[in-house]
């Protein structure tokens, strides 16, 4: 009787555990969400409010997918002395990025070891509003170098020191940062 009983429980376990599954598949799937826009317009106004700056990035729209996880959009201006600013390098130990270069050109370099590390403040700009957790540094050694330009994408995981060594006048690109930990504060354009 008792190996009975064990039995029932057994499969009475497996058929609400599979139960559970298929319910919780069927939520996900019920689940939808909205489509968030970012215009070109709103990019190219960014570009012009930046464009005499040095360095620029200005995040457009961070928004929650589900609940689950953050995306932001930003837009990165990177002029030719940025490049040639040492310690013009980055990590970031949370977030991954992807670059889409607009316009300019120059020599970008990922991996390898990131010279004269320092870990960005906890209330910086570029940890509470851009990156998350990050670290700054450069040169970057045994990296990996090369030339972008308009058209081009580079996706950087976390913990990967990247940066411009080059930049021949200016660059101007696209940043999509996906935010598995939700550090980035959820920013709506005003309208």
């Amino acid at each position: 009787m008792q190996a009975v009983t064990r039995g029932i429980l057994a499969i009475t376990f497996v058929w609400l555990t599979a139960v559970q599954g298929q319910a919780q598949t069927a939520m996900k799937a019920e689940t939808r969400g909205a489509a968030t826009d970012v215009l070109n317009s709103e990019i190219q106004a960014s570009v012009e409010k930046t464009a005499s700056s040095a360095v620029s990035d200005q995040q457009l729209r961070v928004v929650s997918i589900h609940g689950e996880y953050n995306v932001a959009i930003g837009v990165l201006h990177r002029n030719r002395a940025s490049a040639q600013n040492p310690a013009g390098a980055l990590e970031h130990s949370e977030i991954t990025e992807v670059y889409q270069i607009i316009s300019g050109t120059g020599t970008f370099v990922t991996g390898g070891t990131m010279e004269n590390r320092k870990v960005a403040a906890p209330d910086s700009q570029i940890v509470k509003v851009l990156d998350g957790p990050s670290t700054s540094g450069g040169p970057i050694k045994d990296g990996v170098s090369r030339k972008v330009g308009p058209g081009d994408m580079i996706i950087i995981p976390p913990n990967t020191p990247h940066g411009f060594t080059e930049i021949t006048d200016q660059v101007v690109y696209t940043v999509v940062r996906i935010d598995p930990h939700k550090f980035l504060p959820l920013v709506i354009p005003d309208k």
